[in-house]
């Protein structure tokens, strides 16, 4: 079986990567471009710094700010607009997942026709994008190396993931100094996301042996800083750790593929807006849980990996014990349980959980697992996690 692997032709890792942005913009040989970020980003000046860095080197930048949490089609097409009115010849994403997803959509419908709903799936972008470049703010999402979009449907009520080489950055700009003022919470839940994307790479049926060893790097990368990173906001060797880990993250899920925790996260968040990281944090040990007879050997590795088990533990004591360590980091990263995320009454989600399940299964991501649910099996391990 071959497989494919693709990340951004230019990767620049390590603090203080994002002054290359004048230098790299300059390279591409563009004069004006806009800048995709959040309110926040514009507060704290880091949007102004980017700005002034390419300014410098003669190339005008707009900025548009209109990115939320999660963003929707109507973030994306508003953006288009900015791009359109400020005759712009390039893209910077700067901020977390949902700016860099937003960005990433941008550039694309730049050059190819709407509606953008003909786009979500796998390989249906006909025409590349914009150039584009990312830099990313949270050691989380790794969007930065990814051929992957996720954008709220706002008339469906649901959300559309589209995956394509034509949305991969032309440059990543992965500085981890840009992630020393997250907040713990957010520390916490992104930090798991990134834990997600590599086992759920690593355990995939399209695991293959290039995303392997970067998956395991990830993995241990993790177990090494994510807690420190927590616990201990300003400790720049832990923050570059996780910094990393996300990067890496991102390259393996984006050559393999995620799986069933990301199948039931997506409804999570079109239905009651969790932000895509918590929600796939508070399914992880209960996905885990379920898909280990599928995968023993690999999910014992990964044990081993985080430091749950030895290699004197037999691979069934392996198993148990990461489902254990699961839960356990989870309880010291303070992560809810589901029915504390999403904010409703549990008579309520039952009503909708069974589209939710549908919904989940429908995304592909499940079709993935190593033990692939019908949908009254995901509707209980919803229960499972409430």
């Amino acid at each position: 079986m071959t497989a494919h692997f693709n990340i951004p032709s230019t990767v620049i890792v390590g603090a203080g990567a994002r002054k290359e942005i004048g230098a790299q913009a300059k390279r591409l040989q563009v004069s004006r471009g806009l800048l995709v970020t959040d309110n926040y980003l514009v507060e704290c000046g880091l949007a102004a710094e980017m700005s002034s860095s390419l300014e410098k080197e003669g190339i005008a930048t707009s900025i548009f700010s209109g990115v939320q949490p999660d963003p929707t089609d109507k973030n994306v097409l508003e953006g288009l607009g900015h791009f359109q009115e400020t005759n712009s010849h390039f893209i910077v994403g700067l901020g977390g997942g949902s700016p860099m997803d937003t960005a990433k959509v941008i550039s694309i419908l730049a050059n190819n026709e709407l509606p953008m709903s003909q786009y979500a799936g796998y390989h249906k972008i006909p025409k590349p994008g914009v150039p584009l470049i990312v830099i990313p703010t949270t050691a989380g999402t790794g969007s930065e190396v990814t051929k992957v979009a996720v954008i709220s449907d706002t008339e469906r009520d649901m959300k559309m993931m589209m995956l394509d080489t034509n949305l991969l950055p032309t440059v990543a700009l992965v500085d981890y100094e840009l992630s020393m003022t997250m907040p713990a919470p957010l520390t916490a839940h992104v930090g798991v996301d990134t834990l997600v994307h590599a086992v759920e790479a690593y355990v995939s049926k399209k695991a293959n042996a290039m995303t392997d060893p970067i998956a395991l790097s990830c993995i241990r990368l993790i177990a090494g800083n994510l807690y420190t990173a927590f616990k201990q906001p300003n400790n720049r060797k832990a923050r570059e750790g996780m910094m990393l880990a996300a990067c890496q993250g991102g390259m393996a899920f984006a050559n393999s593929s995620v799986c069933l925790v990301h199948g039931m996260s997506r409804p999570i968040g079109a239905l009651y807006h969790v932000p895509h990281g918590l929600s796939n944090a508070v399914l992880f040990p209960t996905v885990t849980e379920y898909s280990i007879p599928g995968a023993l050997q690999r999910y014992s590795t990964i044990a081993r990996v985080m430091g749950y088990a030895s290699e004197k533990d037999s691979d069934e004591a392996a198993g148990l014990a990461l489902v254990k360590g699961l839960r356990e980091l989870n309880d010291k990263l303070e992560v809810p349980s589901l029915g504390q995320c999403v904010k409703v009454d549990r008579k309520v989600f039952d009503e909708r959980v069974e589209k939710m399940a549908s919904d989940g299964l429908a995304s592909g991501s499940p079709g993935n697992n190593p033990v692939v649910p019908d949908v009254q099996q995901i509707v209980e391990l919803y229960h499972k996690a409430w």
